[in-house]
């Protein structure tokens, strides 16, 4: 939007700069002779001046979305890092519990080695 923008404003300059370095009404454009009265005058200037402010518009609503997307990018970032700083922090505070409750448990007793995952022992009779 911001390159569509300055091409119209650039167009427009250079419109601008043709009738401005012309002495006569007559203007050659690309082979072309363009000759206007006052009233085609009037209306090529009234065009001109459209595509120039259109140009700025575009332009200027470009870099506020620009602007706009940076800022929820920037805000997204930090709300990213905040987030990964307190899981870190969490994991460091479960950690700390963990080795805690390392030390004050006492030793557990052999267990048989067939015990399952549920806690159950396996029927030596189903296999």
């Amino acid at each position: 939007m911001i390159l569509l923008g300055l091409v119209l404003v650039l167009l427009a300059g250079g419109a601008i700069a043709l009738v401005a370095s012309e002495e006569t009404a007559r203007y050659i454009l690309f082979g072309y002779t363009f000759e206007f009265d006052s009233l085609g005058m009037f209306i090529a200037g009234a065009v001109t001046a459209a595509v120039l402010l259109l140009g700025i518009a575009m332009i200027s609503s470009g870099s506020r979305r620009t602007a706009t997307r940076r800022r929820q990018a920037r805000v997204a970032r930090a709300e990213a890092s905040s987030r990964v700083a307190r899981l870190e922090e969490e994991k460091r505070e479960l950690q700390r519990k963990l080795e805690h409750e390392h030390e004050t448990q006492p030793e557990p007793q052999s267990e048989p080695a067939d015990r399952l995952v549920a806690g159950g022992v396996e029927d030596p009779r189903r296999r």
